[in-house]
């Protein structure tokens, strides 16, 4: 198992490799293995000659100290749970220096209004800081493809956009949300829930589930109520918003057309972490 710690290192290993025009698969990541990653990974390793991982957790999104803070960090346990994917796995886990060079800003984008919606719009600048690393993982490791889950959605938009605007060549592949069996979305941030968090969090989901039922029959405004409602009467959770968006433009809306594409976008605090979640509605 190869673990490189500078890019200058991983670019020397690579170098070779896409001189012999090898397919590179890139799973960006910021550790806390679970999963969902295994299987971005296992498609990565199905679809290209090369799979790349990368761990990382990237200062400048997030808009809270603490919450970086608190992150977790468990790199022996990630390299442990990436070897029963694959032992030819190229594992590169740089540090803030290597990626940042002692500059440790985030570029700033734009992304025709995408990263104004939901997260942009509660967390200012977080797009910034994930394009910003994202585009420089990808100016690193010239991936033929990578790959992102659907959970954020809306991040997979925005990387599909910023890679358009720069025409970057790379095929960003949109990969199904993995859920515990239990149907909460798989997440980094489920390690700091307890075990009786974990089993109350399964009614995100199964709310979602019912959400889409509704959205069948009745309209916008009445999906988001019910929503909203079934929140309101549990003192587990703390709902921060849900919304419904166009899937294309990340606009919310308030009535449905015919032809367009819809999903559900959620928030919610539990035991003072923040889960997000979203489903298809049509």
């Amino acid at each position: 198992m190869n673990v490189f710690h500078s890019q200058s290192q991983l670019k020397s290993y690579l170098e070779p490799l896409k001189q012999a025009d090898k397919t590179i698969g890139l799973v960006p990541t910021m550790g806390a293995i679970h999963e969902g990653h295994l299987s971005l990974l296992q498609r990565a390793l199905d679809e290209n000659e090369v799979t790349v991982v990368s761990i990382f957790v990237n200062p400048t999104q997030f808009n809270n100290a603490e919450d970086l803070e608190k992150y977790p960090r468990t790199l022996e346990r990630d390299v442990e749970l990436i070897k029963t994917v694959s032992d030819n796995i190229l594992i590169f886990s740089p540090s803030v220096a290597d990626i940042y060079e002692g500059n440790t800003i985030a570029q700033k984008f734009d992304y025709d209004g995408l990263e104004d919606e939901m997260e942009g719009a509660n967390r200012p600048g977080h797009f910034d800081g994930v394009g910003t690393i994202v585009k420089k993982l990808f100016e690193i490791i010239e991936p033929t493809k990578a790959y992102f889950g659907e959970k954020d959605f809306q991040q997979l938009q925005i990387i599909r956009k910023m890679v358009a605007k720069n025409n970057m060549g790379i095929e960003i592949v949109g990969c199904p949300i993995f859920r515990a069996e239990s149907g909460l979305a798989m997440s980094s941030r489920n390690e700091r829930l307890s075990a009786d968090a974990r089993q109350k969090a399964a009614f995100i989901y199964q709310t979602l589930l019912k959400a889409r039922e509704i959205f069948q029959t009745f309209d916008v405004i009445q999906t988001e109520e019910f929503v909203n409602e079934s929140f309101k009467n549990s003192a587990a959770f703390t709902l921060e918003y849900f919304v419904i968006a166009n899937e294309e433009t990340l606009k919310t809306v308030t009535s449905k057309e015919s032809g367009k594409k819809y999903r559900g976008f959620i928030v919610v605090h539990i035991e003072e972490v923040r889960l997000i979640d979203n489903i298809a509605l049509n």
